[in-house]
């Protein structure tokens, strides 16, 4: 698989890949650690979020009216 970035994207990885110690890897390794990392927090937020509508669906959790949730916070930020 090939990934393209733009030209400043390129330059920022290089330069990371080069001049620091405590990074002192290839661009690719660099790149495949930070994919890693992305693509395993957007499974755990998506597994979450599944998690949350079922809980909705089920009937197990009820849902607030956002208006009523924020004048909530507000009211305890003023008090």
């Amino acid at each position: 698989m090939e990934v393209h970035v733009t030209p400043e994207t390129a330059k920022k990885l290089n330069d990371l890949a080069t001049t620091s110690v405590l990074t002192a890897r290839a661009p690719e390794d660099i790149v495949e650690d930070a994919l890693a990392g992305y693509l395993e927090e957007v499974t755990s937020v998506l597994k979450t979020l599944d998690g949350r509508y079922d809980d909705l669906k089920s009937g197990r959790v009820k849902p607030i009216d956002g208006e009523e949730a924020f004048r909530t916070l507000r009211e305890k930020s003023e008090r």
